[in-house]
This record gives C-alpha cells, sequence and structure tokens, in this order.
C-alpha cells in the first residue's frame, strides 16, 4: 500500500500504463451474466465514465489528466466488490479484487475527499455517455455490443502520458478533486 509521497509517484504512473487494459478487463466483466447486475452497474458506470466528456481531471492536463480515470476504475471495482459474486469463477475476480485492493491506496491519497469521490462513482450508475446508460450496458444487445468495441477501441488507442515524479503533480491531482467532487 503507497502511504507516502514517493510511493503515490512510483504507483500512480503504473495505473496510468495499465489503463487500457484494466477498462477492457472491466467492460467484459460488464458482459459477465454470471456477475450480478447489481455488480455489474458500478463497473459499467466506472468504464463508462472514461467516454465522459466533462472528467473530474480533464484528459488534456499533462502527467495527470488520466488519472481520475484510474482512480474510478478502482472505486468502481470497490464497490462491485462488496456484492456476492460467490458464482464468478476464481479467474475472473483476479483483476477485479486487484483493482478492488488498489482503491485503498485511492482512499489513502484522498483522505477525507474518498468519501466524495465512492459517492460519485456509485452515482455513476445514473449517468450516461455517448447517449448510453449503465442500465442499457448492463442489460446486453446493441448496446452492450457498441459499449464494448468503444471500450476496446479505447485500449487499443490509448497511449499512457507521461508523469512525472513531482510532488507538484500530487497536490495539482488533489486539488482538482477538492475543486470538483460534489460536497
Amino acid at each position: 500500500m503507497a502511504d507516502t509521497e514517493a510511493d503515490y509517484l512510483d504507483v500512480f504512473p503504473t495505473w496510468l500504463r495499465s489503463l487500457g487494459d484494466d477498462a477492457e478487463k472491466l467492460g467484459q466483466l460488464c458482459a459477465d451474466a454470471a456477475l450480478p447486475e447489481v455488480a455489474r452497474q458500478p463497473l459499467a458506470g466506472g468504464v463508462n465514465y472514461i467516454f465522459k466528456s466533462l472528467d473530474l481531471v480533464p484528459d488534456g492536463i499533462d502527467d495527470i489528466g488520466y488519472l481520475d480515470d484510474a482512480f474510478v476504475l478502482r472505486v468502481a471495482a470497490d464497490l462491485a466488490l462488496r456484492e456476492d459474486l460467490s458464482a464468478l469463477a476464481p479467474d475472473s475476480l483476479r483483476g477485479l479484487n486487484r483493482l478492488g485492493e488498489e482503491a485503498a491506496v485511492v482512499r489513502d491519497f484522498l483522505g477525507e475527499d474518498y468519501g466524495r469521490l465512492e459517492g460519485y462513482v456509485s452515482g455513476l450508475r445514473k449517468v450516461a455517455a455517448r447517449g448510453r446508460s449503465v442500465q442499457d450496458v448492463v442489460r446486453g444487445g446493441p448496446v452492450q455490443a457498441a459499449f464494448l468495441s468503444d471500450v476496446s477501441g479505447f485500449a487499443r488507442a490509448y497511449q499512457a502520458p507521461s508523469f512525472s515524479r513531482e510532488g507538484k503533480n500530487l497536490v495539482k491531482l488533489r486539488a482538482f478533486f477538492d475543486a470538483k467532487l460534489p460536497k
């Protein structure tokens, strides 16, 4: 678990590098009928967040622009893991468990603001992106197929931004979350 500035500066670039793969894994879980719908909803909301036009941290911000996406995926995984997932094969849970466990790093990093982020991510169940509601994504059919295609396209096209090991990036990141998360 990361708990010092140096730890965050080591961990966050790895999350940026794995963002495309992480999104694709969670996207596939959104289509897994063995996963209860109540667990697929936060995952679909978290992955759909990648396609929202207004992020908590704009994607174009150097170094930190995609970290909010990485944080949201981890919080969404943590929310999904709170449901009964006993019907899933252990292999299916591996990536989900890793991301859910990494939400603890987000919790430590954001401190008191973590609860606001968790509430925000939980609320993404009611938000549409690219005209897709979370309900439509988890129910299957053509909307889910288009969603999975978009996630796959994002994963293929995504190139992790550079992340310089500077404390000012952590200050900027915390400031965005403090300013943008609903109070």
